[in-house]
């Protein structure tokens, strides 16, 4: 796939920065914690209760497995049998009928961006079709699976030396829908196509991080046969809590690699870049790290040269690789830090949320490397007070050169919808915003 000129010079250049980090962050790797909650990620087994879910609909989340069931929904595109998921919904009284969340920001996606959301059909069977259970969706267009996923590492991990989306969109497809005759926008992201069978292990016909498949058979007098798939999911962090999440589009090649999502270059334009909380907004933000600290039993690792050295980025997803699944289950994921949740206290945080994420990236400085200060963050404000008032430890990075530039949006954005947190719900941001650090109301 030919990656655009951005994107391949910043995977070039970012490797000043991960050369730079190298020797501060090997060095501070060494903790010997075992793997359980005193790594701040909550339980690591079991599965999860389900008063710790947003996502309501989720079948279950299991935690040993580092996968969420989900129902899986049948539509069709171009002719082709297509099966997708589904995890948001701009109307509240909607996203509550179906248990999934609310993101009222979602009813903005498509300004100066109508190929960001895609207008789809609902079949309309007669009850000899269908006497109970959900319509056909027809949509517009659909990921290509077959693609082999590249995440060869570079010399010091990441930056990557090669890189190449496992699924991309094919013409008219986004995971964002809009029911003809209905203004409800939806995130449905499609995860298989075709009728079997489903390849769980290199995924030419599945997302990335699809680990199984389960397609019910017809259900029978007053009983439904669900239909349902297992995703990898990701950790992360939101107003100092774990939190679970899945990844499962993004709008830039190198993005879509390191979340193994569907490259969906629609999104790139959606409305819009540093955004959050003003008018128009789609997205909310999140915060992710270049270059903190690395290690496996490491409990301040966090961040992108984690991620490629920690995390078995370079290897297909699939519930057979348990080594993979370990290292993400211990804390190898990328650790980003959410900014709105569901469950936050003040409606206006709770009700701030969308899957549709604008990533501010922070890079750490030399000084705050050399001085073990390149700690694991895990609180939206606390990172924002660090970038306004110590730019000596922490700065924004340009994607394009690599080096140091004002924090804040970088024009990435990820859709990653929550789907519970592991030990306390987040409930309020652990600290008070520094004087001109964020658009008031904070």
């Amino acid at each position: 796939m030919k990656m655009s000129k951005r994107w391949l010079l910043a995977a070039a250049m970012l490797a000043i920065v991960a050369a730079a980090a190298t020797a501060g962050t090997q060095a501070l790797a060494g903790s010997k914690d075992p793997p359980a909650s005193a790594k701040g990620l909550g339980p690591l087994t079991g599965l999860l209760p389900r008063d710790h879910l947003t996502e309501e609909s989720a079948i279950q989340v299991d935690l040993s497995k580092e996968s969420v069931r989900l129902p899986l929904y049948k539509g069709t595109a171009n002719g082709e049998t297509v099966w997708y998921v589904l995890l948001d919904a701009s109307d509240q009284g909607i996203a509550h009928d179906l248990g999934v969340n609310y993101a009222p920001k979602l009813g903005n996606l498509a300004i100066g961006d109508p190929e960001a959301v895609q207008t789809v059909t609902l079949d309309s069977p007669t009850p000899d079709q269908n006497r109970f259970g959900q319509a056909v969706v027809n949509f517009e267009g659909a990921p290509d699976f077959s693609p082999t996923r590249i995440a060869e590492p570079g010399p010091t991990g990441f930056p990557l030396a090669n890189f190449q989306p496992g699924a991309v969109a094919g013409p008219g497809y986004t995971p964002f829908i809009r029911i003809a005759g209905s203004q409800t926008v939806y995130s449905a992201p499609i995860v298989a196509t075709g009728d079997g069978p489903f390849d769980v292990v290199h995924h030419t016909n599945t997302g990335d991080r699809v680990l199984g498949v389960h397609i019910a058979g017809p259900s029978t007098p007053g009983q439904f046969a669900e239909s349902w798939v297992d995703l990898l999911f990701v950790k992360g962090f939101d107003a100092g809590q774990p939190i679970v999440y899945i990844s499962t589009d993004a709008g830039q090649p190198l993005t879509s690699v390191l979340e193994r999502s569907t490259y969906v270059p629609a999104l790139d334009k959606a409305a819009y870049n540093g955004g959050d909380d003003f008018l128009g907004s789609a997205r909310e933000r999140l915060f992710g790290f270049i270059n903190g600290q690395t290690g496996a039993d490491n409990k301040e690792s966090q961040g992108f040269v984690h991620l490629i050295n920690d995390g078995h980025a370079s290897e297909d997803a699939s519930a057979g690789n348990t080594a993979l699944i370990d290292a993400l289950r211990n804390g190898g994921d990328l650790l980003n830090v959410f900014g709105d949740f569901p469950t936050e206290t003040d409606p206006r945080h709770a009700q701030a949320y969308s899957p549709l994420w604008d990533a501010q990236l922070g890079l750490w400085t030399d000084k705050a490397i050399q001085q073990g200060l390149n700690t694991r963050q895990i609180d939206e404000v606390q990172v924002f007070n660090l970038a306004a008032t110590r730019p000596d430890l922490l700065t924004g990075v340009n994607p394009a050169t690599g080096q140091p530039a004002p924090y804040g949006s970088v024009g990435v954005d990820i859709n990653c919808a929550v789907i519970g947190f592991t030990d306390k719900a987040p409930t309020a941001n652990l600290a008070e915003p520094a004087p001109n650090s964020q658009f008031p109301p904070r």
